[in-house]
């Protein structure tokens, strides 16, 4: 065990009286020793235990002073210990709260609140909530349990409800006892009823509402529910006058005869009130009628039960696999056999061939080979075909047009009669004369 914080009283020896090493203490140090004992063994705290009532506000300040002896190093007396601490809350077993319970804390250097409203199937049942304490400053944590044991309220719920939003407030604000104990005062004397409870508070943040600008201290809002056992007074049924009513529907404030006896610390949103009247029970009840589009109605869900039996999919994996595998094989071995095994071969398609079509295919066959082969060898004699057979002026049979040796590759296939090198060309003027001799000789 580390001693260190022993010294920190200051030299045992110092005592009064008798010199080092004897026994006896100073007053004054003796109550060091006392209050520095009784903070370590005062880091195990019992629980403590609450007991709020269901449908009635409940509220719990996590203190930092009641944190800060249990972080070392411990403080001496009159020491002032600022340390940032924030708080994590979780009901014990779980990573969560309750959806009732509610935990703000706006900064490290502000006591934690938890709030909410407890609901009547929490009555009898204790809820444990661990409360981790953490220090930022030196990084120690410290735990505690609050055990909140919900009882029965004698009236619950009360019958008329009225819900206020107020604009001028936080939510932590308003979770203060005096503050809330203000509010309280100030509908109970608009309202004048033998019971009045505050039933829950939410920040306006919870119900969609904006972060406001830092603008003026501007507020974000709380909403404030109470409950009474008298009917609404006439003060708080003005909201539902058609004049106000049209004023709201154009943003603009209504006229509340009792508006001045919150004004002087509660600016309320009357545009926003709710009231609820729990004495008129109305069906919500609506007959559906069913149409296209309309399933009918399958009664209340059950859920199956947790002793079901374990399925074997092995079968169905096989029947999955094994038919589309079988029936692909069966196709596969058909398409092969006629592929393969119905093939008539070419003596079988010819003797099923007409004579006639033989021939003329065997034709267009040789036929084809003879021009590739000609396309092969172009250094052959030109077909006689493509060459002149006598002089188109003289009549004579004229000689072959090209040798053996004469390249005929940029030769074209059909030669015009313009193009032949060895053509005797008849000048005009001996036409002209010709036909002049013709003219004068009489024919």
């Amino acid at each position: 065990m580390q001693l260190s914080w022993w010294w920190e009283l200051g030299d045992p020896c110092a005592w009064t009286g008798q010199g080092r090493g004897t026994l006896k203490m100073s007053p004054a140090t003796t109550g060091t020793f006392l209050l520095t004992v009784y903070t370590i063994f005062s880091k195990v705290h019992s629980d403590r235990n609450v007991y709020p009532s269901a449908g009635v506000l409940f509220v719990h300040v996590l203190e930092r002073e009641y944190f800060k002896g249990e972080f070392p190093p411990y403080p001496k007396p009159g020491e002032i210990s600022n340390d940032p601490i924030t708080f994590n809350t979780n009901l014990m077993g779980y990573p969560d709260r309750p959806g009732w319970l509610r935990y703000i804390q706006r900064t490290p250097y502000s006591d934690g609140v938890l709030y909410g409203s407890p609901t009547a199937e929490n009555v009898g049942k204790p809820t444990i909530i661990e409360i981790t304490a953490y220090n930022r400053r030196t990084f120690e944590t410290a735990r505690h349990n609050l055990i909140i044991n919900i009882m029965s309220a004698e009236e619950f719920p009360l019958p008329y409800q009225a819900e206020f939003f107020i604009r001028n407030m936080n939510v932590e604000e308003m979770l203060a006892s005096e503050v809330l104990g203000d509010f309280l005062g100030a509908v109970k004397n608009v309202w004048q009823p033998e019971r009045l409870n505050a039933i829950n508070i939410t920040s306006a943040l919870d119900r969609g509402g904006r972060v406001p600008l830092p603008i003026n201290d501007m507020k974000e809002g709380v909403y404030v529910m109470v409950g009474a056992d008298v009917p609404f007074s006439s003060c708080l049924r003005e909201v539902e006058n058609p004049q106000n009513q049209l004023r709201c529907s154009q943003e603009m404030e209504p006229v509340i005869t009792c508006d001045k006896k919150f004004r002087t610390q509660f600016y309320i949103d009357w545009c926003k009130i709710s009231l609820v009247d729990k004495t008129k029970q109305v069906s919500t009840y609506q007959e559906v009628i069913r149409g296209e589009g309309i399933l009918p109605d399958g009664g209340e869900y059950k859920p199956p039960s947790d002793s079901l039996k374990s399925r074997d999919y092995y079968t169905d994996f096989l029947i999955t696999l094994a038919v589309p595998s079988a029936v692909a094989l069966v196709l596969f071995l058909i398409l092969a056999y006629i592929m393969c095994c119905r093939r008539e071969g070419v003596e079988k398609r010819n003797m099923q061939t007409p004579d006639i079509q033989l021939v003329h295919h065997s034709a267009i066959q040789k036929s084809t080979k003879e021009l590739r082969d000609m396309s092969k060898n172009r250094e052959i004699a030109w077909p006689l075909s493509t060459l002149p057979v006598f002089h188109p002026v003289t009549g004579e049979i004229l000689p072959p047009l090209h040798t053996d040796n004469y390249d005929s590759t940029n030769m074209p296939l059909m030669q015009t009669q313009q193009n032949l090198p060895h053509q005797t060309q008849i000048p005009q003027q001996q036409t002209t004369e010709l036909s002049s001799l013709l003219l004068l000789s009489g024919i």
